[in-house]
Parts: structure tokens; C-alpha cells; sequence
């Protein structure tokens, strides 16, 4: 069989990429742009290289699906999937530069929601992920994937395995000292039972083994990341990682509006709160978002939170392991004896191995200063990338001087003064202090304008790290619009809503219980 199909549509889409990289390099764009959020708009050097490069190889490979020769074999197989690749990652592009900032703005027309203060798309979490994910699910459901781009949708998954490999690099096992023995037992216990138990409601209910082992990376460990990386040891469909992905996605944002409150009337303590929020909300940017909430004048609750949440991370490989040899001795015969060891060996998949070595080289210090945290590490010495140019100028200090009569807490105001005084900041301790401060809005703006400006000085991104983050961004994108590629209506009314009910169970226990533990065994300190 010959899967190369002869048609323009790749060479089509190599000129539309090239035409969006003319107008946008041109200032043809401008004014959309400007419309999208001015110079707040991140994506203006995306715009103005990727759809050149890509625009150029689409349109070459297209010429050569046109007229080439193309004969059955395993590179015809393979280099069939450009026009499918190219589909997708044009699809991913508007969503990414175009779709999602136009939702953002009519989101912020709209106003605050309530008291939450944030604007709807925040609460919903309308990023380009999700966008992503939606667009192809209504492609594949209103105008169907072409045939030619079929093979390519097929191998959408390979952008999602090596997005997992490179998350390996966000990471370093210098964070483990800053993880209290409690955090450690605790995410434990309630990622271990909550994989455990979904595992356990699956199995009653007779859904499918994929299907329960999907659910239970996402519902026990850390939502959407870990969907990804368990998905192909369980070998689960399109449909069970979307079901998986939209129960995480819904009780996170449920969460965000309940878990503030319960946490206000209990009168939780900071670190209280940061160790439940961590604990027993699933999504990453949501336990920030929860935290946040909890405490809009600091930091000091959104850095428990991300302790714990870090504890997450680190135990997702533990996990794999663990559902791989569950999914083969729960599809082999029950007469047939499984050994262990060899399924880890044979069936642990590379992608996870890469991650773990990636992890590996992370804490070395091969990527970025060995305490760094995604990439960013604190510095105020030259040596450590500080500019002297970034030091404060007079000005400044009058301006932050003049505010200081209006600091009441006695370590925000002790690291005021140490800013300045030596005209950048000193510590990573100050560095929180001051971010604190900058939460609580009791300077003016100009002030806080100058403390921002002070935190991004002295915490640097390794240039490293932040390539390998573009590029697990634009994976994880390209592989979810493919993903969503796969997911037909029909097949989601075959799944039926028990997953749903699972992941509502699972996450409520684990809110609940999570909740008492906390109150009983957490204080000022972990």
C-alpha cells in the first residue's frame, strides 16, 4: 500500500505558513496584533521565524508529494506523515498565536468573574492547549481529517512522548531538600491510594484497563502531564485520555472557587492551606491559581503548594513502573505467570527512561545551576548572571523610600531596606519577602513597578531550558490538537460517563481526607 496521497493541500499549507511569516515580519499584522494585546503580545518572534522555516519544508515536501515517485515501503510510510504533521501544527499555530489571544480579549471585555478576580478564560482554563484540543476534536467531527492526512494524525503521538522526555529538564533533584518528610509521605500515601483506588473502581465497574490506568496517573499524580506520559504504557485511546483530561480540567476549577473557602472558614494557617492545595488539587497551574486565592498578599502559601506539587512530579515515574506491570498482568492469561523484571525491562517504555535520564542530567547541573526549579535560579553576582547595569538607580531608592512607612510586616520591611541599601537584592529569602510585597499592594505601582523589575534581575532562566521549554510547549501542542484529531462523538457515547463518576469519587476522597490530615499533623512548618 502506497499511504503518500498526491494532492496541493501540503504545498497549500507551506504558502499559508509563508504568507502569515510576510505579513507578520512586514507589520502587516500590526494592527492585529496591537488588537491582541500590544506589547503584551509574547508571540511576535514565534511569528516572525517558525512559519518561515516550517512554511519553507512544507512547501518543498509538497512539491515533492506532487511530482515525486512514491513506491510501498517503510519511507513511504513515514513521509506520508508530513502532510498530516503539517496539518496539525498549522492548526496548533492559529490556535496558538491567533484563536486563544482573541479569546483572552473578549474574556477581558467581559469582566471579572464575581469576587474571584479572575476573568473567565483563567477560570475555565482557555489556553491554547485546551483550544487545541477542542478545534480538533470539531474538525475530526464536523469536516472529518483528510485522507491525506490521515498517516499523519496517526503519529501524533510521537510529539506528546517527547514532550514528556524533555520535561526531565524542568527538574532537579536539588528541589528534594527543600521537601519536608511530611510532604514526602503524604503526596505518598494519596498518590499511591489514588491510583490505587481508581484502579480498584475501575476493575468493579468492568471499565477498560486502559481506560482505568489512564485515570488513575491523572487522578493520583499531577493531571494532565502524567495522562500523557501513562497513556502509552497502558496503550489508551484517544477517547480515555480526553475523558481523563476533561475530569481533571473540571475538578481543578471546581476546586479553585471551593478550596479558598473551606480553607477562609476553617481558618487555615498558610502552610496549611499550600499542603492541602497541593495535595489534593490535581493541575498544576490550578494549585498556583488556588493558592493564590487563598493568599493574594504573599507568597508564602504558594511556595507550600509548590513543594508539594514538585513531590508529585518526582514520584510519576514510580507510577509508570507500577501501571506497566498492572496492564500486563491484568490483559495476559491468569494461567500465564508474569515476570516482573522482564516486563519492566521489555515493556517499561523509552520515552519514560528518557525522561528519567533527562532528570538525571538536570541535577548535575548539565543544563542550568543545580538548584534551579523550571530553569529559573537565583543570582546577584555577576558570576551568576547579574548585570550591574540592573542595579538600582537613586530614583529608585527615593521611590521605594518613600514607601516605607507603610510597610507593616517586619521582614518585607527589612528586605526594603537591604534593596536599598545595596540597590539589588540579597537573598532568596528577601527575594520572597518582596514579591510578598508586591502581592499586597500597599506601595504605589511606580514602587512596585521597581520591585519587579529588582525579583527579574537577580532570577535568571538558563538559555538551555528555556529552548527545551518552547519546544515541550509547541510538542505538547502539536500532539493534543492530533489527539483531539482522534476523538469522534461516537466513541465518547461508547465510553459512557464512568469515568467521570470514578474521578469524582476518587477526588473528592482524596480533597477529604487530605483536608484532615492536614488539619491534624500540619502546623507552621512541614
Amino acid at each position: 500500500m502506497v499511504y503518500t496521497k498526491k494532492s496541493p493541500a501540503l504545498l497549500i499549507i507551506g504558502v499559508i505558513m509563508l504568507a502569515i511569516w510576510f505579513m507578520a515580519d512586514s507589520g502587516a499584522l500590526s494592527g492585529y496584533i496591537e488588537h491582541l494585546g500590544g506589547k503584551k503580545y509574547k508571540y511576535f518572534t514565534e511569528l516572525t521565524s517558525m512559519p518561515l522555516y516550517f512554511g519553507i519544508i512544507a512547501a518543498l515536501g509538497g512539491l515533492w508529494v506532487l511530482f515525486g515517485a512514491h513506491k510501498e515501503g517503510q519511507l513511504d510510510y513515514y513521509s506520508s506523515a508530513i502532510a498530516g504533521g503539517m496539518f496539525i501544527l498549522i492548526i496548533a499555530m492559529l490556535v496558538r498565536w491567533f484563536i486563544a489571544p482573541e479569546i483572552a480579549v473578549i474574556s477581558t471585555m467581559m469582566g471579572k468573574v464575581g469576587d474571584t478576580g479572575k476573568y473567565i478564560h483563567k477560570l475555565l482554563g482557555l489556553n491554547y492547549v485546551v483550544i487545541g484540543i477542542v478545534a480538533g476534536i470539531v474538525i475530526v467531527n464536523v469536516f472529518r481529517v483528510p485522507e491525506w492526512a490521515e498517516n499523519g494524525v496517526r503519529l501524533s503521538r510521537l510529539g506528546l512522548k517527547t514532550g514528556v522526555i524533555l520535561l526531565g529538564t524542568l527538574y532537579s533533584a536539588a528541589e528534594l531538600k527543600n521537601l519536608g518528610g511530611l510532604s514526602i509521605i503524604m503526596i505518598g500515601f494519596f498518590v499511591l491510594g489514588s491510583v490505587g483506588i481508581v484502579l480498584w473502581m475501575g476493575a468493579r465497574m468492568k471499565i477498560p484497563n486502559s481506560m482505568g490506568g489512564v485515570l488513575s496517573a491523572g487522578m493520583g499524580v499531577c493531571g494532565v502531564s502524567a495522562t500523557v506520559a501513562a497513556a502509552p504504557v497502558v496503550q489508551a485511546k484517544s477517547v480515555e485520555i480526553a475523558y481523563t483530561i476533561g475530569t481533571i480540567l473540571l475538578w481543578g476549577v471546581g476546586c479553585m472557587f471551593i478550596f479558598p473557602i473551606v480553607g477562609n472558614l476553617l481558618g487555615m494557617s498558610h502552610v496549611q492551606f499550600g499542603a492541602w492545595a497541593g495535595t489534593g488539587i490535581l493541575n498544576s497551574a490550578q494549585v498556583a491559581g488556588a493558592a493564590l486565592a487563598f493568599q493574594p498578599d504573599g507568597i508564602e502559601t504558594l511556595k507550600v503548594a509548590e513543594i508539594f506539587n514538585i513531590t508529585r512530579v518526582l514520584v510519576l515515574p514510580i507510577i509508570v513502573i507500577w501501571l506497566a506491570v498492572w496492564y500486563v498482568k491484568r490483559e495476559e492469561s491468569v494461567t500465564e505467570t508474569v515476570n516482573v523484571g522482564r516486563v519492566i525491562f521489555e515493556k517499561f517504555p523509552v520515552f519514560v527512561i528518557g525522561f528519567i535520564l533527562l532528570f538525571a542530567l538536570s541535577s548535575t547541573g548539565v543544563f542550568a545551576p543545580a538548584n534551579h526549579y523550571k530553569g529559573k535560579y537565583f543570582g546577584n553576582t555577576t558570576e551568576s548572571g547579574f548585570k550591574e547595569s540592573k542595579v538600582l538607580k537613586s530614583d529608585q531608592r527615593s521611590v521605594l523610600s518613600a514607601g516605607m512607612a507603610q510597610v507593616q510586616r517586619q521582614d518585607r520591611k527589612d528586605a526594603l531596606q537591604r534593596l536599598i541599601d545595596n540597590g539589588k537584592v540579597m537573598s532568596i529569602e528577601d527575594d520572597d519577602a518582596l514579591r510578598g510585597l508586591i502581592n499586597a499592594k500597599v506601595l504605589s505601582s511606580d514602587a512596585n513597578k521597581i520591585l519587579k523589575g529588582a525579583h527579574k534581575a537577580v532570577r535568571h532562566t538558563a538559555k538551555k531550558i528555556k529552548a527545551f521549554r518552547e519546544w515541550i510547549t509547541w510538542l505538547f501542542a502539536f500532539g493534543l490538537v492530533g489527539l483531539g484529531m482522534q476523538i469522534t462523538l461516537s466513541s465518547m457515547k461508547q465510553a459512557g460517563g464512568q469515568p467521570a463518576i470514578i474521578g469524582a469519587v476518587v477526588g473528592s476522597l482524596k480533597a477529604v481526607l487530605s483536608l484532615i490530615v492536614v488539619m491534624m499533623l500540619v502546623s507552621e512548618t512541614i
